[in-house]
């Protein structure tokens, strides 16, 4: 469960990291004490025609200070994340969070784990990487250019898929895996949702417990609106029907839990 706050945060650092993917570092009150690896904030931009904030998956947290890193892709001209894109150190922004609930620990904690990130959903695996105490495996699938690899080198051992071949494994993650004959006790993974569905079928062939971080648009952040859910095997209690609020129950779900 998540105590959020909304504060007004300070942009500490900025820089594009990658063709579209630009990094900040952000300066919080509170938010920045309270967040855990697999959490979100909603950034809000100063575009009055723009009403709703943006979800951005947090990258890394750095507790003590109290400081929050955002890695996210700039969509395009005239959108949130490219306005986000021109924010200098100093600039203040709105935000709210931390939001959604955080990768559960404890079940990979001193096991084999694999951690899968694609796409944008390979930003939020970092600080998980750094805080999880196991024997990590950490695979991450990218279009062509790669980002924070040197961060994931770091962290665990590190296997890189590209859909053009030009590093790593040539495909998608589930290719580097098949490839390095990778296996685990247990598998973490965010991405798009044909990747979680590779995944989350892997994990149900080999009976390997599996949590998923669920990409979907958000509105509110918040679980009011019901504009993110996902298709799940429960009935939900807040909608009575089989959804789950990705923003609210999730965004991490037990991959049992959820149908992709």
């Amino acid at each position: 469960m998540s105590c959020k706050r909304k504060e007004k945060a300070v942009v500490v650092s900025q820089e594009q990291i990658a063709g579209d993917i630009c990094s900040m570092w952000i300066q919080t009150e509170e938010i920045g004490g309270l967040a855990v690896p697999g959490q979100f904030l909603s950034i809000y931009t100063d575009d009055k025609s723009k009403l709703l904030p943006r979800p951005i998956s947090l990258c890394e947290i750095d507790q003590e200070k109290k400081q929050l890193r955002a890695v996210y892709r700039v969509t395009g001209k005239g959108t949130g994340t490219e306005q986000f894109s021109h924010l200098r150190p100093g600039d203040t922004v709105d935000i709210l969070g931390p939001l959604g609930n955080g990768f559960p620990m404890e079940p990979g904690t001193g096991k084999e784990v694999l951690l899968i990130g694609g796409g944008i959903g390979v930003p939020p695996m970092l600080e998980l990487a750094k805080q999880l105490e196991a024997r990590k495996q950490l695979v991450m699938g990218y279009r062509d250019e790669q980002f924070l690899t040197e961060e994931f080198q770091e962290n665990g051992t590190l296997y890189i898929a590209t859909e053009d071949g030009s590093a790593g494994t040539r495909g998608n993650v589930m290719d580097a895996i098949a490839a390095n004959r990778l296996s685990a006790d247990v598998i973490y993974a965010c991405g798009p949702a044909p990747m979680l569905r590779a995944v989350k079928k892997h994990a149900e062939e080999n009976d390997i417990l599996c949590y998923l971080s669920m990409e979907e648009r958000m509105a509110c952040g918040i679980g009011a609106c019901l504009a993110c859910v996902c298709r799940s095997v429960e009935i939900d209690a807040h909608s009575q029907v089989h959804n789950k609020r990705v923003c609210k129950d999730g965004p991490v779900f037990l991959s049992t839990e959820v149908e992709i």
